[in-house]
């Protein structure tokens, strides 16, 4: 059953990879379109877009690290697919608006396959997927991740510009009407896979060093809870002993009272 979660997080997707293709072909198509200020531009999106709505659908913005997460084992295959379904809706939407809203239509930019097209956005997206993997196999904060995110799509489309257009994303790819089977998704796809699961095989945290971080956390809870109770029982038997004290305090104060009225009535008699 659909609930609002999940209609969140496919908007998410869809919205994000959208916005990301619009400013991918605003830079481009001007007059600064070089990859240096498209990857900055894409960069600084990424990291407004993660900070934004990491917490709803994990931010992938990308079916090429959707892809490469589900091979890991990090998401289910239901949400792999809805997630690649909204990014791709998301590019092929954000190609229309872009030619409504400038008037012109864009001739197809992608090309022919190439190993070094295929190699160069493969690079491009093993990068970009080592990077971001790092990030969300060490649960960083929210603000950490989406930074790392950011420069993670920087430096991957920097890297992917050798031989390519520096895209590294097949949602991007469509919109950019560079939609090649055999580079501009195939690269990308591959090079997140290798970067994501390399990561995680070898640099993640192990499941050993989690399990005694949770121990010693426990173990530190154990020890300020001891603590805790014996100042409770320092504290009570030094409220009874006072307690006590002061009960004996008055009791000879009145005992005192008692005797002194007694020997003063003997005098007056």
């Amino acid at each position: 059953m659909l609930n609002k979660k999940h209609i969140s997080a496919f908007l998410a997707e869809f919205f994000g990879v959208g916005i990301l293709t619009m400013l991918f072909l605003t830079v481009q198509r001007s007059t600064i379109g070089v990859p240096f200020f498209i990857a900055i531009a894409v960069g600084l999106v990424v990291i407004v877009l993660m900070f934004a709505l990491i917490n709803v659908s994990g931010a992938h913005f990308n079916p090429a690290l959707t892809v490469a997460l589900w091979t890991a084992r990090k998401v289910s295959t239901i949400r792999a697919v809805a997630y690649i379904v909204a990014q791709l809706l998301g590019g092929w939407v954000a190609y229309y608006l872009f030619t409504y809203l400038t008037g012109k239509s864009f001739a197809p930019i992608g090309g022919h396959y190439t190993a070094k097209i295929l190699l160069s956005e493969s690079f491009g997206a093993f990068i970009l997927g080592f990077i971001w993997s790092s990030a969300m196999f060490q649960k960083l904060s929210t603000a950490v991740r989406a930074s790392v995110g950011g420069v993670a799509f920087l430096l991957g489309i920097l890297a992917a510009s050798v031989a390519a257009i520096g895209i590294v994303n097949p949602a991007v790819a469509l919109g950019a009407r560079a939609w090649v089977w055999g580079t501009y998704v195939l690269g990308p796809v591959l090079g997140a896979v290798i970067g994501v699961n390399l990561y995680g095989l070898l640099f993640a945290p192990s499941k050993e060093n989690s399990q005694t971080n949770l121990k010693s956390t426990s173990v530190k809870k154990d020890v300020a809870v001891d603590v805790e109770a014996e100042s409770d029982k320092t504290g009570n038997k030094s409220v009874a002993a006072k307690t006590s004290t002061t009960t004996k305090k008055k009791t000879t104060t009145k005992t005192n009272n008692k005797k002194r009225s007694t020997a003063n009535r003997k005098k007056s008699r």
